[in-house]
């Protein structure tokens, strides 16, 4: 049984983890993947609850994203294998069913169509409320030269409203 929470108690667990990677999975046409990401944010819109996730225009998650318009924040809560991140992080869904590969356990999700990953248990269910594409223009001259290749392959933030927000056990 999941243990229901609020998201803002766990604001410092997941702002923490952020840098060192938790994962984004996204759902649509019977395909479900997921992804390391290490940018993000917590907040709150006209009241509400969300999470700003920011994913590569390039990325096969953002395909899905856009199919359907809603995605899981999976956080580390307790022990847990480092390598999940490692992989989710360096491999395409495109390519490779990293949830069969890494053995990992979907667990449905109580408001929305995408699934949680048991094994990174703090659990966001976020239905995205809005989308932005970054300028890579208003972004650092370093930055930049470092994350942005050329031709550029800027971020969509996706503004996801938290809808239900839980500790899978």
């Amino acid at each position: 049984m999941n243990k229901a929470t609020d998201p803002f108690v766990h604001s410092r667990e997941i702002t923490e983890a952020l840098p060192g990677g938790i994962l984004l999975t996204s759902a649509a046409e019977g395909r479900v993947n997921t992804m390391t990401i290490g940018w993000g944010a917590l907040g709150t819109d006209w009241g509400k609850p969300m999470f700003l996730a920011l994913v590569r225009e390039s990325r096969f998650t953002r395909e899905l994203i856009d199919k359907n318009p809603e995605f899981t924040i999976n956080v580390p809560y307790g022990e847990f294998d480092r390598k999940i991140l490692g992989f989710c992080g360096s491999k395409s869904g495109r390519d490779v069913d990293k949830i069969k590969e890494l053995g990992l356990t979907l667990v449905d999700s109580q408001v929305i169509s995408v699934p949680g990953i048991k094994e990174l248990p703090l659990t966001l269910e976020c239905r995205v409320a809005a989308r932005q594409k970054q300028e890579p223009a208003l972004i650092g001259e370093a930055y930049r030269k470092a994350f942005y290749p050329e031709p550029c392959d800027a971020h969509i933030m996706y503004f996801g409203e938290i809808v239900n927000a839980y500790i899978i056990s």
